[in-house]
């Protein structure tokens, strides 16, 4: 307990009128009860009377800055004589030791004993303790005049509480201790320094940032690993790319591969997984019409004959002679001409 006050005061004997007092010492304590007074009373005035016998008729205790005959000055609680014993006064009232104990004084709440009016109470959410038994629950150390946590109603030392309950950084493990700042994004926390790229390991701080499979990307490293790249120069595309055969070009890089002219919004055919223009792909692997010489592509439904190793476009399959089309009808061959029966016919004849 704190601040108690101690107070010596006197028995005395009127005798003639005179008064012989003692000096007096007083202790004053002070707990979550509300203040106490600690009295002593001094025996070395109290005089006999003149008889021999032991009355008290002519002897008074002063106590509480009044006058009282020695058998009328008693606990409040068990109404004993508190002359020449020490007593707790509380409210006014005075107690002995013993009754203010069992009626005020608080269990400790490690060793479950009374913490009496010579000991300090040590006391935290309504639980009490010894100074010798205000211990980490954990190792044990003494917690007076140190910082401490409570958790599940125990009490631990800032090493012991940390270690068991303190939240961990997701980058590096270790605790938060006090006053540390603490990143934090959706469930995971991270200590200052421990926020950093997983790629370059720069500080990201608060610049923007990419999360991606439980860890963290600042957006250069993000871009440089994730982005979409062209497959032609390998750069990232950021806006406006060609998908060609499930592969990702940009604009610019889907050219035709012999002229170099983007094939973008235009129409293309390939060769052994290459894209070509119309022009170049029918200069370089079409076949050729034997009428126009000129290339069969295909593109764009263009239909064409072919006999025996000569080709035609259809437009261009007509009857040498009377220049009739032969789509579809019967014709006969004429050295490196095609002409329709009746023509053949007539040159017959």
């Amino acid at each position: 307990m704190a601040d108690v006050e101690y107070q010596f005061t006197t028995t005395e004997r009127k005798v003639r009128k005179s008064k012989k007092t003692t000096s007096s010492n007083k202790r004053r304590e002070s707990n979550d009860q509300g203040e106490v007074t600690i009295t002593e009373l001094d025996k070395e005035n109290v005089y006999p009377s003149e008889n021999g016998h032991d009355d008290k008729s002519g002897e008074y205790t002063k106590a509480m800055n009044k006058d009282w005959h020695s058998g009328h000055f008693c606990c409040w609680q068990c109404d004993e004589s508190l002359t020449g014993q020490r007593y707790v006064l509380r409210d006014d009232h005075p107690y002995c030791i013993k009754c203010y104990e069992s009626v005020f004084a608080n269990p400790c709440d490690e060793c479950d004993k009374t913490i009496g009016i010579d000991s300090k109470d040590l006391s935290y959410k309504d639980k009490h303790w010894h100074e010798a038994c205000f211990l980490c629950s954990k190792c044990r150390v003494s917690l007076v005049d140190k910082q401490f946590g409570s958790k599940v109603e125990k009490i631990y030392c800032g090493n012991c509480y940390d270690t068991q309950f303190a939240a961990r950084c997701d980058g590096c493990g270790d605790i938060f201790r006090a006053g540390t700042k603490k990143m934090e994004y959706k469930t995971r926390q991270w200590h200052e320094k421990c926020f950093s790229c997983v790629v370059c390991k720069s500080a990201i701080g608060t610049k923007s940032f990419i999360p991606r499979d439980q860890e963290v990307y600042c957006a250069t490293c993000y871009e440089e690993k994730f982005s979409t790249r062209c497959v032609k120069c390998d750069k990232i595309i950021t806006s406006g790319g060609v998908t060609y055969k499930n592969e990702p070009w940009h604009r610019e890089c889907f050219t035709c591969s012999h002229c170099s002219t983007s094939l973008a919004g235009q129409r293309f055919t390939s060769r052994d997984e290459k894209p070509y223009c119309g022009d170049c792909f029918g200069e370089l692997f079409a076949k050729r019409c034997t009428s126009c010489v000129k290339p069969i592509t295909g593109i764009g439904g263009t239909r064409f004959i072919s006999f025996e190793d000569r080709h035609w476009h259809n437009d261009c399959f007509i009857c040498a002679s009377c220049k009739t089309s032969l789509v579809g009808r019967g014709f006969i061959t004429d050295a490196e001409d095609i002409i329709c029966p009746e023509c053949a016919k007539q040159k017959l004849m």
